[in-house]
């Protein structure tokens, strides 16, 4: 794009590798080579250009032109900053300046370079590197730099010795780039624009990297890239075409077809999802303020309508901000470039700004006339007045070919060397239409990145020291006794049961809760604590659910004798870890840590501010949860499925019910909720690992002893209905992820004889994790879902159980997931499960069983619960054995029994719009 390229080439001047040439000359008539060497073949010719290609894929440009005796030979390699690694950034550079330190059939090329009045260089950018010779024409020279060329791509030395001088070269290099405002805005903005692409680091690398790369690594990235199907030479100037078609020949056509196959790279830059800014602040004399737009690659038709509107903006000194910021004072400069190729990239304009001017209304105005454009489209004068100075200097590069050469290595880069001359014509038919309809399609707040470059004598700067000698961190280490093991507990339900203290509720100064003792020795003397309280009943309980959430979550933010830190504090010092309910500690310190919890049970401190600190945190992630897919489903299952009446202690409520419910909570109401309801009248308590019987037993009736509930208790049991099947979509716009909900209602108690067989069943439809017949099908099979599950409840009380099944996938995958849930539910009520799932599923469940007994806190968890439906863990024991028995009969009949598709009430929360993307 020359539009870009002329701004681009005026302003940075000092970042040579950006440089796009100026002017061509009508190419002199030269017959084409009468006959071609064996393997050649003659590809595309077109404004005096001849293409040639090769076997092993070397490909040669011809661009004979008598009008000058110069020639240029230009080599383009398909390699750049892009195809580096992690730890090699700045490598494609780098291997650029080794590649002068000679071959050994040419080990002194700078030398010859001299000798011949040789101009060259090499330059590296994004997804190029290119190298150009251009001397006076003559057999001898135009031979020797095609041969030298050849000989160089095969045969460099990349030696180490060569790297240990260079790198300090490159590095000085680096350094002179860290002096200039403008080369370290360009770096930073890279960095802060991409998240993921390559685009986002700066060619010339980072320090670190050129500094420590080894010199394996370049050999390696040379041996890959460098070869004869990865690149192109081209010959322009005053040549005769069938001798530089047989010394080309002579040279690369010979080169062996490389075996290797080049890396294939498949990073895509995700959507910017929202407006970014930096600041670097360095010494300096001149600020800088840049903005940049996410564009799409140099391929596709908006990358000329952009450089069209960067131009109208911000060229000198007809663009429309110079007129508004440089000609009234505000901004010294302003200018714009494109740093893009074959991947989408970065269109910047920017403005330099004195030192010591207020740089925020210029930032301000740059982006609003920036992102207003669209609406004020560009006119017939502006569009006319760049197509002629586009064509004027096309028409001068076509006039320079030793600049047409080099120039070349950007459209050889794209793909093909003719969109250098497709791009000329392509700008000349963009229209006013064009350009600003690609300006409201790419200059948008959130695609915006802004930098800033604010000089300042004094930085706040960080260093960050280097990570230590681990050998160093460890000389002062002493090791200490080790912790005291624990003894070698059982963990089956027989032997759980026979060491067990239970004890029953007792009348004050006893405790009312039932208790479970099981002192046993453990690591580290630990111990853990169960507890569970019941209050209130189906009418006392009306319409005080968020009034109860409020009142729990209020407990840890002080009692009457320390504020909420002092009690976080406090809980520390008594190596609590958890929660008043669940909670592990240390021998030492149960008895202490009962009584405490108890006083924050029995007397919180209900502070105000806390209250309503926690009203605007609950509040918040209430609103958070909007427009979240996993949230919406489940609201949308649990309503669908809901019998009771609003209020209901049982009923769910929608997200915008228990918006409002929460805002129309008060203090006064929270702490009447727990003077009438809190009260260790009705609970469980368990206390299982390394204590004193006779001390805990003190301890929990000094702190629950006497204290009861004001209000009745019975227990609120959830009740059977046969809800209709429903298939729901929710749309939840701007969301990657989508879930499925499936549910369907199970009549069924956890002492019904079919139990034991449905738990193996939905183990083996979704409950195991990785291994499962949804996970096998959906994750393993199709790919579909990170996540598939299924999950069963039960009571033991309420026949009112369900069975339901839960997924992640991307929106335009939930439908695929919906109709692979169902296939695989029918095929199990077809075919059934086989034998070695069934023994499979045994051996796993009970695996799983033994390891929730062998923690101290699961078996605490299984007291308080088995306790609470007057159980023991001889109930546990017996339904291990009825898993142990389980036939696959049973199995299956099971599952024939309370599978059923028809009856799954299946949710699907996703972004509509992405799920039409198939």
């Amino acid at each position: 794009m020359f539009i870009a390229a002329l701004s681009l080439c005026a302003t940075l001047a000092a970042l040579p590798e950006l440089t796009l040439p100026s002017a061509h000359a009508a190419a002199t008539a030269h017959a084409a080579p009468a006959a071609l060497p064996p393997g050649v073949t003659q590809g595309p010719s077109a404004e005096g250009i001849t293409e040639y290609r090769f076997a092993n894929g070397f490909k040669l440009l011809m661009f004979p032109d008598d009008s000058k005796p110069t020639v240029t030979v230009n080599i383009t390699y398909l390699v750049g900053s892009r195809h580096e690694n992690y730890g090699e950034t700045g490598m494609a550079h780098l291997l650029e300046h080794l590649m002068f330190k000679g071959s050994p059939n040419y080990p002194a090329i700078p030398q010859e370079f001299s000798k011949r009045g040789m101009n060259f260089n090499g330059t590296t950018w994004l997804d190029r590197t290119n190298y150009y010779e251009t001397f006076q024409a003559g057999d001898d020279n135009l031979r020797w730099a095609i041969a030298m060329e050849a000989d160089r791509m095969l045969h460099s030395n990349i030696a180490r010795k060569d790297l240990d001088t260079e790198m300090t070269v490159v590095r000085n290099e680096f350094e002179k780039g860290e002096n200039s405002p403008t080369s370290v805005m360009l770096k930073r903005m890279q960095s802060v624009a991409y998240d993921w692409h390559s685009y986002g680091r700066s060619t010339i690398g980072n320090r670190s990297d050129i500094e420590n790369v080894g010199i394996e690594n370049l050999q390696a990235f040379y041996r890959t890239y460098y070869q004869p199907d990865n690149a192109v030479l081209l010959v322009a100037g005053k040549f005769e075409p069938a001798k530089v078609l047989q010394w080309v020949n002579q040279s690369f056509g010979r080169m062996p077809k490389p075996k290797r196959t080049l890396p294939q790279f498949w990073t895509v830059e995700p959507t910017q999802d929202g407006e970014r800014q930096f600041t670097i602040r360095r010494k300096g004399d001149i600020q800088l303020v840049a903005v940049a737009y996410k564009m799409p690659s140099s391929l596709h038709p908006d990358a000329n309508a952009l450089a069209f509107a960067g131009a109208i903006l911000a060229d000198t000194p007809n663009g429309r901000l110079h007129k508004s910021l440089v000609q009234t004072g505000k901004a010294s400069a302003v200018y714009y470039m494109q740093l893009n190729g074959v991947a989408p990239g970065l269109q910047i304009i920017a403005a330099t700004v004195r030192a010591g001017a207020d740089i925020e209304p210029v930032k301000q105005e740059l982006v609003a006339a920036i992102e207003s454009f669209a609406a004020t489209p560009p006119t017939a004068e502006e569009m006319e007045r760049l197509r002629r100075e586009s064509a004027n200097a096309f028409e001068k590069l076509l006039n320079n070919p030793q600049r047409l050469a080099v120039s070349m290595s950007g459209a050889i880069a794209l793909g093909d060397w003719r969109l250098l001359f497709a791009d000329r014509d392509n700008e000349q038919r963009v229209s006013p239409a064009d350009v600003a309809a690609a300006a409201a399609k790419y200059f948008r707040r959130d695609n915006r990145t802004v930098g800033l470059y604010l000089p300042e004598d004094q930085p706040q700067r960080t260093d960050v020291p280097p990570a230590p000698a681990v050998a160093s961190l460890l000389e002062q280490y002493r090791p200490r006794p080790p912790v005291a093991a624990g003894e070698a507990f059982e963990p089956a339900p027989g032997n759980i049961e026979q060491r067990t203290t239970l004890v029953a509720p007792g009348s004050a100064p006893h405790t009312a809760l039932k208790l479970a003792l099981l002192p046993k020795k453990s690591r580290g003397a630990t111990v853990s604590v169960r507890l569970n309280l019941k209050f209130g009943d189906e009418k006392t309980l009306f319409g005080k659910k968020s009034v109860a959430g409020l009142t729990a979550a209020m407990l840890m933010r002080g009692n009457r004798q320390f504020n909420r830190q002092q009690l976080a504090d406090e809980f520390t010092r008594l190596k609590i870890s958890g929660n008043v309910y669940n909670f592990q500690t240390t021998r030492d310190n149960l008895a202490p840590a009962i009584r405490l919890v108890a006083e924050v049970l029995r007397h919180p401190r209900f502070d105000a501010a806390e209250f309503q600190q926690l009203k605007n945190e609950t509040l918040a992630t209430l609103e958070a949860s909007r427009n979240e897919p996993e949230a919406r489903a489940a609201e949308a299952v649990a309503q669908h499925f809901n019998h009771y009446p609003p209020g209901d202690w049982r009923a769910p409520q929608t997200l915008d019910e228990r918006i409002a419910a929460t805002q129309a909570v008060t203090l006064e109401q929270v702490r009447d909720f727990h003077r009438d309801f809190y009260g260790a009248s009705h609970g469980e308590l368990a206390v299982v690992g390394d204590f004193d019987p006779a001390a805990a037993r003190s301890a929990i009736d000094a702190g629950f002893g006497g204290w009861d509930s004001a209000a009745p208790y019975a227990r609120v049991l959830s009740t059977w209905a046969d809800i209709p099947a429903t298939r729901q979509e929710i749309n939840t716009p701007d969301k990657e992820n989508g879930v499925y909900y499936a549910r369907q209602n199970v009549r069924l108690l956890d002492s019904d004889a079919d139990y034991p067989a449905l738990v193996v069943a939905n183990y083996l439809l979704g409950g195991a994790t990785l291994k499962s017949r949804l996970a096998d099908r959906v994750r393993q099979q199709e790919g579909l879902s990170y996540g598939i599950g299924s999950g069963l409840y039960v009571g033991a009380l309420s026949d009112a159980g369900n069975l339901s099944i839960h997924a992640i996938a991307a929106p335009q995958n939930l439908d695929k997931v919906d109709t692979a849930v169902r296939e695989e539910i029918a095929r199990i009520t077809r075919q059934g499960f086989t034998q070695d799932e069934l023994l499979r599923a045994k051996s796993g469940i009970l695996q799983q069983r033994n390891q929730q007994r062998a923690q101290d806190g699961g078996i605490a968890g299984g007291w308080t619960a088995l306790l609470d439906l007057d159980r023991t863990y001889l109930w546990q024991q017996q339904l291990d054995l009825k898993i142990a028995d389980l036939t696959l009969e049973q199995l299956n009949a099971a599952a024939r029994k309370y599978f059923d598709p028809a009856k799954m009430s299946v949710v699907l929360a996703r972004d509509e719009a992405k799920a039409a993307q198939k």
